[in-house]
């Protein structure tokens, strides 16, 4: 339940920032606006919070979904819209969109990725050396070796 109610937080302020800055400055039709955002928000979601933020940090996660929402943002407006020069307009709502990745990927390590995982508490890896009798010196002497 869970997840679902992230991904729809996701897919709901992806919609609403790039309507913003797509439609309300660049004007962009509401369809492809629509499009755009489910595209963008299922696979940040499947990539960046699902995979890349567990192996990760917030930093590395929040740079893969800046990079993933500047190409799927200007690949898709190029070719749904007749506009020119939408990279412009594509930067800008990657650089909104990370802004918002960078606070939604600390309420999914707080809420969505903690559910049965109490070593996520302290980040970075904890190693212990191993110790057993194999390691111990034995001592040889001459009377059992005859």
């Amino acid at each position: 339940m869970e997840h679902i109610k992230a991904l729809a937080i996701k897919l709901v302020s992806c919609f609403v920032l790039l309507w913003l800055v797509l439609g309300g400055i660049y004007g962009l039709d509401f369809g492809d606006i629509v499009t755009i955002s489910l595209v963008l928000g299922i696979a940040a979601y499947i990539l960046g919070d699902l995979i890349i933020l567990p192996l990760t940090n917030n930093t590395i996660a929040t740079i893969s979904d800046f990079g993933l929402a500047l190409a799927v943002i200007w690949m898709m407006s190029s070719n749904l819209t007749p506009l020119d020069n939408l990279f412009t307009a594509s930067l800008i709502a990657a650089i909104g969109v990370g802004i918002f990745e960078f606070i939604f990927h600390k309420y999914m390590a707080r809420t969505v990725l903690d559910k049965g995982d109490e070593r996520r508490e302290e980040p970075g890896l904890r190693y212990q050396t191993e110790a057993s009798e194999e390691l111990t010196d034995i001592r040889i002497d001459e009377d059992d070796l005859k």
